[in-house]
């Protein structure tokens, strides 16, 4: 399996040290794993009725099926691919990732946050969502959880706004 070091793995937005790139590597595994049935379950959702309530969606089946891991790694897919593919086409995506954003509970570690943050910060503003996920997870953890400096520059009003629209 390639390595990540050298791609996707800047320095932190707060100019700190970056994640190990075996952190990042991990990420990348377990979302691999959750990848082909999120792409298939956007794709059908895609080609489906838009106003469907979203546990009727083949997404909302497969956030359905997950435990907490897997609807971090999916969370994280999902993220990933908005950032990567921003487009009006990413509908499907963005209410995949609201609505993840919008559960509690799920046991995000301070890595993952720090990754979905550094992600967001590296996206094109036009990614107007970008910052949906990675803040919601950052409420979660624990007060002084994220290094000094890890950048949530979007205040929680903001990323809730971001949720709704």
């Amino acid at each position: 399996m390639a390595s990540v070091a050298g791609r996707g793995c800047p320095l932190m937005r707060s100019g700190r040290a970056r994640l190990d790139d075996a952190v990042v590597q991990g990420f990348y595994d377990r979302m691999r794993v959750v990848a082909p049935a999120a792409y298939g379950a956007i794709e059908r959702d895609r080609a489906d009725d838009p106003g469907r309530p979203f546990a009727d969606t083949a997404c909302g089946r497969l956030v359905g099926s997950l435990e907490a891991a897997g609807l971090r790694a999916l969370g994280m897919w999902a993220h990933h691919w908005c950032m990567r593919f921003y487009d009006d086409d990413t509908r499907v995506g963005l209410r995949l990732v609201r609505e993840l954003a919008g559960r509690a509970g799920l046991g995000w570690t301070v890595d993952e946050v720090r990754w979905l943050l550094d992600q967001s910060h590296a996206a094109a503003p036009s990614a107007a969502h970008r910052f949906t996920l990675p803040l919601a997870a950052a409420a979660e953890l624990p007060p002084g959880a994220l290094p000094e400096g890890v950048a949530t520059d979007t205040s929680a009003g903001d990323w809730r706004r971001l949720r709704v629209g």
